[in-house]
């Protein structure tokens, strides 16, 4: 126990953080202590480290295959997830795979197999299919965005990703909102829910909600942008067709 402690204050310290917040700690806890954990909690808040640090705990240094999957919906998350571990400097090996790129860029990376693979599902389901990697050893799954991961896999891949991982025995997924169902498939049933959307955490956002009053969401951002004026702003989109609308 004493080794943990010393080895994620290591960790916290490369990352320049001194200490976590109540939403991280307690999610720390919940993870290590359930074998299915479902966090919600605000953007900014870091649920990125509060799962990537159970999660390390959990590996075993002597095996050289995947032991830990964490979905996600994009490739900018994927990458900011890969960059995060690398800088934590643990020592394992971890790769992010998406669409968008050359496939042989992956191939090349998994020639030496990542202790943590972080993938988007379509991608992650090609990998899967043509057997580049053993999938036996995996043993925590992270969805992150969850909401998210879904509605881009709904062509069918997440099921399909699902059915690769027998041997999963810790599930966390995550979410910055609220209301979303949870497919049979992902086996959540009886997970511990962590819900800090309500509670005042400590982020680096001001979060504010704009109802649209149609399901076309296109004239409300439009009015949105003509209020918010000539200042510098990103928006994000789910799937490249949205972006191009």
């Amino acid at each position: 126990m004493a080794n943990h402690i010393k080895a994620q204050q290591e960790i916290l310290e490369k990352l320049n953080i001194y200490a976590l917040n109540p939403m991280q700690e307690q999610a720390l806890e919940a993870i290590k202590n359930n074998d299915k954990t479902i966090l919600l909690s605000p953007t900014g808040t870091g649920k990125t480290l509060a799962f990537l640090l159970p999660l390390l705990e959990r590996l075993d240094p002597e095996c050289s295959e995947v032991q830990a999957l964490i979905i996600v919906p994009s490739r900018e998350l994927a990458i900011q997830i890969e960059t995060v571990i690398r800088n934590m400097g643990s020592g394992y090996k971890a790769n992010a795979i998406y669409g968008g790129r050359a496939i042989s860029k992956d191939k090349i990376e998994l020639k030496h197999i990542p202790a943590i693979l972080i993938g988007t599902p379509g991608r992650l389901a090609d990998h899967f299919e043509q057997a580049r990697f053993t999938t036996k050893f995996i043993k925590t799954l992270v969805i992150d965005e969850f909401d998210i991961s879904i509605e881009v896999g709904s062509g069918g891949e997440m099921k399909f990703l699902m059915s690769y991982l027998a041997n999963v025995n810790k599930r966390i997924l995550t979410s910055a909102t609220q209301g979303a169902s949870i497919p049979g498939f992902l086996k959540m049933d009886g997970a511990k829910t962590l819900n800090y959307l309500t509670e005042n955490i400590s982020s680096k956002l001001t979060v504010k909600t704009v109802l649209s009053p149609s399901a076309n969401k296109h004239n409300t951002l439009v009015d949105l942008l003509h209020h918010v004026g000539n200042e510098p702003g990103i928006v994000f989109c789910n799937k490249k067709e949205r972006l191009e609308d």
